[in-house]
């Protein structure tokens, strides 16, 4: 029905009066389930009263003519049409494997009150839409719909009500058949080819490597054709770029058949060739290369079409680790790095046509991971979108062993979709033609809406979970019934040859012909080799590098500086913050830590490197220290000074997140893989929410390049810091990132000044030829502390250092005999300490980068002191945290007879106390032991002893213990005696056993 007041009025005769009365009936229960000008209507319009038969009367009821009719017929019908169309797919024939579907009881006429007489005697115009036009009355209007609807394609689109346009684009995409007209021979014979080479290919390879895991698509063979028709489509509508993501099941032959990889190239990965040969990124031979299974790498080709010609259409398929669908939120990232053109100053300019996004999904894992969901929440969020992911769940009913009743509480695996508004298609793996009008779809509507679309494709899985699993120990009655049925290809064969368009016995000599080649590839006698365009190698490059020149002319600052801090006309900031950003950032000779970064930003920019910038509150930072987005405080509207860099040459983005870590980090790793302009940062509203993201660290960041030969240059800002406010927020878990550190494949930082993050962040992005992630642990209260501000001259004519040396106890190195070694915000409560001038023996030296170790760097600053009796590793975190157990050995190697001492706390299993006042008087005896402590035996190097303090507090709950003592003041404003300088008072212990320990 047209959605217009006076098409509402002119209709309203007869059998169209009970259509208008169930939109009606529908709008009181829900007023957003009809578009907006039928809602407006009917605020304002009342239904024609009734008579006692039913009836409406002849004549005229609320300005509207009518004749009599039964309108309680009528609304039934209307009823009836509407659950057809919502709940048909609740009969569908979903399951190749034959079981019944569901039902549901609104689809059977006389639940509504109606006979196929009633319906008989009704206009088709009752139904409406396209079908009107192709059938005579009411009841064949119906029956249609039920074909269109109940067939072997189930259109799920009900929860798509309160979006009109859509829900009428969809409904007329359907009931049109516009994507679902049967195939011309040509069609239908390339089907058939496809399928051919599919299933020849899992059956080439079961047999000529017997035993061998692969994870075959078998039962789901349709879904390579499909792939096939959405890349063609994708060529026809000037696409440039398609990225996918998906998991191993099906992998080999997507590879081979839709990016194709050589056949040649699968094979010899199956012979398992010694993948360690050839320099490493430590330099050494095959040490850092471990490469990955086969079916978990990654390629980027272009899809060939049948006739070999090189389509314009590059596929990207994302590596992925067996963590299933932590791949999905790095296929994001990589497909808006492609849309984004980044070589203009100002917000980046994305362009939904440029790539698109292809995703594979299991029907046991897309239900299953929380991953899933986070990454559906992107899709239509101004930081993430990508104008439409489509998506297809390769359902096999079954995960590895467990079945839909113990997987998922819904009745369909796609269910988690609809609460995103994707509209779904469940369709039949066994019917070709409904596969290929269900992508053609997914893809039509892609491109009218630029939203997301889920294919459910209904298939089996052929054997075990790997080829070498029985699943019949399990589900036998399910696999009694696979090893029956045929497969899709033989299906559509005696599909074709019923149809006249195949010869008897073709099909059988096509299967002949496919496994003939590939035997002979497999053999040396052929090759397909010449067509192979991977650009991902198997050697990683060194990273083994200077340190780049990153000093900015003190002049160009100074001019930066003054454009970051003008407003345009009419703009009203906040008063306040207006005050505060031009006092503090109007002044260069103390550059506190936000400031230093928006420089590094801005002359980054101006050099054409493209900056993005992403995370909870990061457009004004968690401690309210950023302010990259100023809001005009009497309109809202936005200005973003690092978009109008006077000089600049790319683009700065910066983005809130969601309240979403794993598909956020993985987002921001995939948009590294695809752009190698920019730099890239992820910040965490406090570091140790990097815990929810850790298989994309351990799977991705940390081990991506090593597997799969992929640099990432993602910058990681991981608040770090413990002042007091429990064992929560605390720690970023730098410990952890140290034990993933190996053959240089992460650099990790703790920095003690402004112009180190300054310097850091751009020598980061000039490293372009040698990406490795940037894992920085961040400050919080050292933000605005004035031991870390640093001057202009800092950032003009310094650089970065790896090891920053003591440069007061410099100039008296004679008489130094204690190295005092520690990192990040812990070194201003060593040096801040009320005491610490009377420890003239003592140098403290700061550790910036604490991996890739600098040893060269360290060695110079011990060999600076001639007089050392020993060396101490002074930290925050508990003994067996942060970065103790990584530096100890580095350390002792170098020292070479030298005693490596630990001062700190002993080993707990949680970061931090609960309680500010035993955090403050413990990290003032850390402190004091640290300066003055004298070598012995130690409650703070023994982990079984916790330590006791003078007013009888202990850390087990007795009198005077930190559950019952008062919280301290959080720290979320970076204020406080606690948080500039040290926690608590420091008095020198004469003559007592010190709190190291060798």
């Amino acid at each position: 029905m047209q959605s217009r007041t006076g098409d509402l009025q002119a209709e309203f005769q007869g059998p169209n009066l009970g259509y208008v009365l169930g939109l009606y009936e529908s709008f009181k229960e829900d007023p957003e389930s009809v578009d907006e000008e039928t809602r407006r209507f009917f605020e304002n319009w009342r239904p024609p009263e009734m008579n006692g038969a039913g009836t409406a009367p002849a004549g005229v009821s609320n300005g509207t003519s009518v004749s009599g009719v039964d309108v309680d017929k009528v609304i039934g019908a209307a009823k009836y049409i509407r659950s057809i169309r919502d709940f048909g797919h609740s009969a569908a024939q979903l399951d190749p494997l034959g079981s019944e579907p569901p039902g549901d009881p609104a689809l059977d006429a006389e639940w509504h009150g109606i006979t196929d007489e009633d319906l008989e005697k009704m206009p088709s115009s009752v139904v409406g839409g396209p079908i009107t036009d192709r059938t005579e009355n009411a009841l064949e209007a119906v029956r249609e719909l039920r074909r269109l609807y109940c067939g072997r394609t189930g259109y799920d689109f009900g929860h798509i009500a309160h979006l009109p346009q859509e829900r009428f684009w969809l409904r007329d995409a359907v009931e049109s058949e516009r994507f679902s007209t049967p195939m011309n021979e040509t069609m239908a014979r390339w089907v058939l080819k496809r399928l051919t080479r599919v299933e020849t290919f899992e059956r080439f390879l079961h047999r000529t490597f017997l035993g061998q895991k692969r994870f075959s698509v078998e039962g789901n063979d349709i879904v390579v054709p499909m792939l096939d028709r959405l890349m063609r489509l994708a060529s026809e509508a000037g696409t440039p770029e398609v990225v996918m993501g998906m998991a191993h099941r099906g992998r080999l032959n997507v590879l081979a058949h839709v990016l194709n990889k050589p056949y040649a190239k699968i094979f010899s990965e199956f012979q398992q060739p010694d993948r360690s040969e050839g320099k490493s990124m430590g330099g050494g031979s095959g040490e850092a290369w471990v490469g990955d299974v086969k079916y978990h790498l990654g390629i980027r080709n272009y899809h060939l079409k049948d006739e070999e010609a090189t389509s314009q259409v590059l596929i990207n398929l994302a590596p992925n680790p067996s963590h299933l669908e932590h791949v999905n939120p790095v296929a994001l990232g990589m497909t808006r790095a492609a849309q984004e053109k980044r070589d203009k100053v100002g917000p980046p300019e994305q362009d939904f046509k440029a790539a698109f996004n292809v995703i594979l999904h299991g029907d046991a894992a897309f239900i299953g991971e929380g991953v899933c969901a986070e990454s559906l929440n992107l899709s239509r969020l101004p930081g993430y979108t990508t104008g439409g992911a489509i998506h297809i769940i390769t359902n096999n009913q079954l995960g590895f062993t467990t079945e839909a009743r113990d997987a998922r509480s819904t009745t369909y695996a796609s269910d988690l979709a609809k609460g995103y508004e994707i509209p779904v298609v469940h369709v039949n793996a066994d019917d070709p033609e409904a596969c290929m009008a269900a992508i053609s779809m997914a893809f039509a509507y892609r491109e009218r809406f630029h939203k997301d679309f889920m294919i459910d494709l209904i298939g089996y899985r052929r054997f075990g979970h790997n080829e070498g699993d029985e699943p019949a120990y399990t589900q036998p009655q399910m696999y009694e019934i696979i090893r029956n049925h045929p497969t899709v290809r033989e299906l559509w064969a005696k599909t074709l040859e019923e149809r006249g368009l195949i010869e008897p016995g073709e099909a059988d000599r096509l299967v002949e012909e496919v496994y003939q080649r590939m035997t002979d590839i497999h053999k040396g006698e052929a090759s397909d080799m010449e067509t192979e365009e991977e650009v991902i190698t198997d050697v990683p490059h060194t990273p083994l590098v200077e340190i780049p020149d990153t000093a900015v002319p003190a002049e160009r600052l100074e001019k930066l500086n003054a454009a970051l801090l003008e407003r345009p006309e009419g703009f009203t900031p906040n008063s306040k913050l207006e005050r505060m950003m031009q006092k503090n950032r109007g002044d260069l000779s103390q550059i506190d830590w936000a400031h230093a970064e928006a420089l590094a930003f801005g002359s980054l920019i101006e050099e054409g490197t493209a900056v993005r910038l992403t995370g909870q509150d990061s457009q004004r930072g968690t401690f309210s220290h950023r302010h990259a987005v100023l809001h005009d405080e009497k309109t809202g509207e936005e200005y973003v000074p690092l978009q109008h860099v006077p000089d600049g040459k790319a683009s700065f983005a910066v983005y809130n997140s969601p309240l979403s870590e794993i598909a956020v980090m993985g987002f921001e790793y995939g948009y590294s893989m695809n752009s190698s302009d920019s730099l890239l940062l992820w910040e965490a509203q406090y570091g140790d929410f990097a815990n929810v993201g850790q298989p994309m660290i351990d799977q991705f960041i940390a081990s991506g390049q090593a597997k799969w030969g992929q640099a990432s240059e993602l910058v990681m800002l991981l608040p770090h810091g413990y002042e007091g406010n429990g064992p929560e927020h605390s720690s970023a878990r730098l410990e952890r990132f140290l034990q993933l550190a190996a053959h240089e494949n992460l650099r990790i930082a703790n920095l003690t000044t402004a112009a180190q993050y300054f310097h850091i962040l751009r020598a980061q992005a000039k490293l372009v030829d040698y990406q490795r992630p940037l894992i920085i642990m961040a400050p919080k209260s050292l933000l605005r502390h004035p031991m870390s501000a640093s001057s202009l001259e800092d950032l003009s004519e310094g650089a970065f250092q790896l090891v920053l040396d003591d440069t007061k106890a410099r100039e008296r190195a004679e008489k130094v005999t204690r190295l005092i070694l520690c990192s990040g915000k812990f070194y201003t409560e060593l040096e801040g300490a009320e005491a610490r001038e009377e420890a003239e023996n003592v140098a403290i030296g700061r550790i910036e980068l604490l991996y890739p170790f600098p040893e060269e760097r360290v060695r110079e600053l011990i060999g600076g002191y001639p007089n050392l009796e020993e060396v101490i590793w002074a930290q925050e975190e508990p003994k067996n945290m942060g970065a103790w157990f990584f530096m100890e050995p580095r350390l002792r190697e170098i020292l070479d007879g030298v005693p490596v001492l630990y001062v700190g706390k002993p080993a707990r299993p949680s970061p931090a106390q609960g309680s500010g006042r035993f955090h403050k008087q413990e990290h003032a005896r850390i402190v004091s032991e640290a300066l003055f402590g004298e070598l012995g035996d130690s409650q703070y190097f023994r982990p079984e002893v916790e330590p006791s303090f003078s007013d009888g507090m202990d850390s087990k709950g007795e009198e005077g213990s930190p559950d019952s003592i008062p919280e301290g003041k959080a720290d979320e404003d970076s204020k406080g005696e606690g948080e500039n300088g040290s926690n608590g008072q420091v008095e020198r212990k004469k003559g007592k056993k010190s709190g190291v320990s060798s």
